[in-house]
């Protein structure tokens, strides 16, 4: 017969089975859940996806679309978001634009912060030009090359030197499937432009990736002051127009700003949602 002792170890050991048995179901339910994960991301990978602005500089819906994480992706999961170290290429074209060129500024709904239409006369289309984004969580540097956009460099410098960035922050931020930064609403709602648009200067070879700088827009030709900073993964087609990079330390405020996540407002489509950590631009220089 057995003794009490013998009773509590045998009782032990059968918990101990039970719980081994409940943790690998869990485990295997774990594995299930990832490879469903990774079957969305592919999915929103392939698919054509927009990074859109929202109604205020142009005469879209109204309606944000973007590559987005799968709806299932938690807000605020920054901290486990896998962030590429590699750099990709500058983008760069293969026949140059005539030098100089011009632009046309369409007036297009009412500005989110008053400031003039740019000159569109006698475009420089070559060089580069430096910005420095000063903000609450240190400054981000940008080097626009008017090779690739003249008009959109030409817009976005007038925009800086106007004021017109200063004291605007970045209402959006992607963590999963479309890595990026997106700012310049005055607004704070994603729905805020300058009170102009102007035409895409894209080309069919253009591809994203960390330390590319690029307009959004809210379809072809829609272009206003709202910009995205990519910092990771981009998988999106050749219709937003790219005008300059990110440099290494501005990268890594951004990839900070990830890290904390964001409050999911945006989420499921067009994904992301406001940074939880507040970014607010507190001057913008400019140096030609």
């Amino acid at each position: 017969m057995a003794t009490n002792q013998q009773r509590r170890e045998a009782a032990k050991r059968k918990l101990e089975r039970q719980l081994a048995r409940r943790a690998e179901r869990a485990k295997r339910r774990r594995i299930v859940g990832v490879g469903v994960t990774v079957g969305a991301v592919v999915v929103v990978a392939g698919l054509i996806v927009v990074l859109a602005t929202r109604g205020g500089d142009s005469e879209a819906d109204g309606t944000d679309s973007a590559a987005s994480p799968p709806a299932s992706a938690p807000a605020g999961n920054g901290a486990d978001i896998q962030i590429p170290t590699e750099r990709v290429e500058p983008a760069s074209r293969t026949k140059a634009l005539p030098n100089p060129t011009s632009c046309e500024y369409s007036k297009s709904g009412d500005a989110a912060k008053d400031v003039p239409v740019p000159d569109g006369k006698d475009v420089p289309s070559e060089g580069t030009v430096k910005v420095t984004l000063h903000s609450n969580v240190g400054d981000i540097g940008l080097d626009l090359d008017r090779a690739l956009a003249p008009c959109t460099v030409n817009s976005f410098v007038h925009l800086a030197k106007e004021g017109y960035y200063t004291d605007t922050g970045c209402h959006r931020i992607g963590t999963e499937g479309l890595q990026m930064l997106q700012c310049g609403d005055p607004t704070g709602q994603g729905t805020g432009g300058p009170g102009y648009t102007f035409a895409d200067e894209t080309f069919d070879s253009l591809t994203y990736g960390r330390g590319i700088l690029a307009m959004a827009n809210s379809g072809p030709d829609t272009n206003g002051s709202q910009f995205f900073m990519v910092y990771g993964d981009a998988p999106l087609p050749p219709s937003y127009t790219v005008f300059g990079t990110i440099d290494d330390e501005g990268l890594k405020v951004i990839d900070e700003i990830a890290r904390a996540g964001h409050d999911g407002s945006f989420d499921p489509s067009p994904g992301g949602g406001k940074p939880n950590t507040e970014v607010t631009f507190t001057d913008v220089t400019v140096k030609a």
